[in-house]
């Protein structure tokens, strides 16, 4: 299972616990298995059927650019991060 780090910021939808191992082959699995275990997440990530644009998905210590279809190992670290912006 997928390790996924929960930002402090999204602590709340977990009870306070920072980081919970999740099945799933791609971000989009792990988001509806997180979300079933700790309902709130799906809906604090995903507009319709795609991240939120202000939300970053790192896999392993990479940007993903690929959003929900970026595949995911049973020992993958997912991170889910406020995205950067700025000039």
């Amino acid at each position: 299972m997928a390790t996924v780090w929960i930002p402090s910021q999204m602590q709340n939808l977990s009870g306070g616990i920072e980081q919970v191992t999740v099945d799933g082959s791609t971000v989009r699995e792990v988001i509806a298995n997180l979300d079933a275990i700790h309902s709130g997440f799906r809906e604090r990530l995903c507009h319709e059927d795609r991240l939120k644009p202000t939300i970053a998905v790192v896999i392993d210590g990479e940007i993903s650019s690929l959003g929900l279809r970026q595949k995911v190992s049973p020992q993958s670290e997912v991170n889910f991060l406020p995205a950067m912006s700025g000039g």
